[in-house]
């Protein structure tokens, strides 16, 4: 039986978004009241930044390309204890992630996945399926984690993320927070989530070519010891420039 442990009112939710504008008004309507929407915008050209905006979200512009760099940004301007992260392309729920946030802050979970289940026949393609559980056997021989996915939706402490020191700024980023957390000793636990069709065109495994960049991202992240150190392109973190004006302003 499940035990119900009371909810954060604060909690950061980081939407990396490129070109969603379609996706953007219900998304951000199916936030929990009082959640702050964090949508880090990865070089739109469809006016997604200015509609994200206009919805009441806060809006990171991050200019390096990639799903990592987005996901990172949106970290380091969040400032709330708990911290979650979530598709902004309306295949995913996000009003399903008090029950991750709850999950975290009952001390049941340090980091809680989202478990994609297809609602529809094409809501997840076979490739993206395959390139998947490829990923989800080799964490296993590599963490001992017995995952069956490794979705974007997520739930964990802003602390705890931060002192994982990722580096990936690709498509490996999801899974690094994985492996980090497990070298560390997180209890990782997934719930089921209903997978939609995603609104728009998928920037990464809408094409065995997205999937295989993806994959081969993944792992490099797995190829390397616990702790060692990343390969080129790893950059040094910037907190955004306007969000550095709008902390400075709060001062």
């Amino acid at each position: 039986m499940d035990v119900t442990y009371s909810i954060p009112t604060t909690v950061d939710v980081v939407l990396p978004c490129l070109d969603e504008a379609r996706a953007l008004p219900w998304v951000l309507d199916r936030l929990p009241a009082g959640w702050r929407a964090i949508v880090v915008d990865n070089g739109s050209a469809d006016g997604s930044a200015e509609i994200a905006a206009g919805l009441g979200a806060t809006v990171v512009r991050e200019p390096r390309r990639g799903f990592g760099a987005a996901c990172h940004a949106g970290l380091l301007a969040a400032e709330a204890e708990f911290v979650c992260f979530c598709d902004c392309d309306a295949s995913l729920d996000p009003g399903l992630l008090p029950a991750f946030v709850a999950e975290v802050a009952g001390g049941r979970a340090d980091l809680v996945l989202g478990r994609r289940r297809p609602q529809t026949r094409g809501a997840w393609p076979a490739h993206a399926r395959a390139g998947n559980a490829a990923l989800s056997r080799m964490l296993r021989r590599r963490t001992g984690l017995r995952l069956r996915d490794l979705g974007p939706m997520r739930a964990a402490r802003r602390e705890a993320l931060l002192d994982l020191s990722l580096t990936d700024r690709r498509s490996g980023y999801p899974l690094e927070m994985v492996v980090r957390a497990a070298d560390a000793g997180w209890r990782v636990t997934e719930r089921d989530v209903p997978y939609l069709p995603r609104t728009g065109r998928s920037k990464v495994t809408g094409t065995w070519r997205g999937t295989w960049q993806a994959v081969h991202d993944m792992r490099a992240v797995l190829a390397r010891e616990p702790g060692a150190a990343p390969g080129a392109g790893a950059a040094a973190d910037v907190v955004p420039e306007d969000v550095r004006d709008e902390r400075a302003g709060a001062r």
